[in-house]
């Protein structure tokens, strides 16, 4: 092997029921005292969001919290925390919530200590900044089971007027540490369940058939899958189910653990269709999911057939292609991209954004401009 590779875990994670109590005693034990809570309003006014605040300030500490997070994050949303950071004269951050939530704070901790716009140090950047100061310290807590962002080294931050996708990249933003809590996810509507569920089964998916040498990803994103699921469909139909959204939790964080060995065209077509339709990262990943698995049949017939393996599909990828197809129909994903606003008139957009996303540079088979103009209006 004439190449050398490196291979990167370090992330300290409290998981189970109940995770979220170890929080305060954590950031007392680093010094935290201020800390900036960073999530969206839905989940600030839960009552186990309430509860928690509580248990904080029960232990010596003086939250303070920024609850501007929606939808797709972008960068005047990163702004308006770090004037809340400021203002609060924080110390600490607690990113609480989805991935939006989470990849809000961490680019919140790395403006607190840098002054000019989060884009700066966006990835394709011509002009990239580079971390030059120490971040502030961040937990993070996630309150869903999708993009497993708190356990991820990048932010994903769109663009206030275009809504582009820009991906800021450091090993910096890691977390500190995560409390995994899958009480958090009990009650999320079925809508939100599936659309953050189909995103973590993308990522084990798309991770384990890039082409990118990482054998420690591939048996992660496979385990990932296979929790996935068994644990999805139980989720979505039952939301109490503990079990199931544990493992669901767990899926999440593998996924993106796994995704450091790259993504695929399913994430270029899902980037589009947030920047062109305004749609969710999560939703977006499902409605293209077996139109992207289709077209990647002649180029992995022997990895997906394994995914069918350990999915419970069947033998072939034929097998798993079709599970997919029935397993969206199972969780309400819609079919078609007409169901979600898309026409003909999209296609051209979308192709022209999904093709200069480098999300697909590791997909298993190329995808020219062609292919991706095939894909969607196949998807339509």
């Amino acid at each position: 092997m004439n190449h050398l590779h490196h291979f990167t875990f370090p992330t300290a994670i409290t998981f189970g029921p109940g995770a979220r109590h170890e929080a305060a005693a954590h950031l007392q034990f680093v010094g935290g005292q201020r800390p900036l809570i960073v999530t969206d309003r839905a989940v600030a006014d839960l009552p186990i969001t309430v509860d928690f605040d509580r248990n904080l300030r029960a232990r010596g500490l003086r939250p303070g919290i920024f609850a501007g997070v929606r939808g797709n994050p972008t960068a005047g949303q990163v702004a308006a925390g770090k004037a809340a950071f400021r203002e609060h004269q924080a110390d600490c951050v607690i990113g609480l919530g989805g991935g939006a939530a989470l990849d809000v704070a961490k680019s919140v901790a790395l403006m607190a200590v840098h002054e000019g716009d989060i884009l700066e140090f966006a990835w394709d950047n011509p002009k990239r900044r580079g971390v030059e100061r120490p971040l502030p310290y961040w937990i993070a807590l996630p309150t869903t089971s999708g993009t497993g962002a708190e356990v991820g080294r990048s932010a994903v931050i769109s663009e206030d007027r275009s809504h582009v996708k820009k991906v800021i990249f450091s090993p910096a933003l890691m977390a500190r540490a995560v409390f995994a809590d899958p009480e958090f996810t009990l009650e999320l509507p079925p809508t939100i369940t599936a659309a953050t569920g189909i995103d973590a089964l993308t990522h084990n998916i798309e991770s384990y058939l890039s082409p990118s040498y990482h054998p420690i990803c591939d048996g992660i994103a496979l385990e990932g899958v296979r929790l996935a699921a068994r644990a999805l469909p139980a989720a979505f139909k039952y939301g109490g189910d503990m079990a199931a959204r544990t493992d669901m939790m767990m899926a999440s964080m593998m996924g993106a653990i796994a995704f450091q060995k790259d993504l695929g065209a399913v994430h270029s077509c899902a980037h589009a269709l947030s920047a062109v339709l305004d749609l969710h990262h999560g939703l977006a990943n499902g409605v293209m999911l077996d139109y992207v698995m289709r077209f990647n049949t002649e180029a992995a017939r022997i990895k997906l057939a394994e995914l069918a393996r350990v999915s419970g599909a069947g033998s072939s990828a034929d097998d798993f292609v079709g599970w997919l197809t029935r397993l969206k129909a199972e969780l309400g994903i819609p079919a078609r991209l007409g169901e979600v606003g898309g026409s003909a008139r999209h296609v051209r957009p979308l192709v022209d954004i999904a093709f200069k996303d480098s999300c697909h540079h590791t997909n298993p088979r190329p995808c020219t401009v062609s292919d991706f103009e095939q894909i969607f209006t196949e998807a339509l």
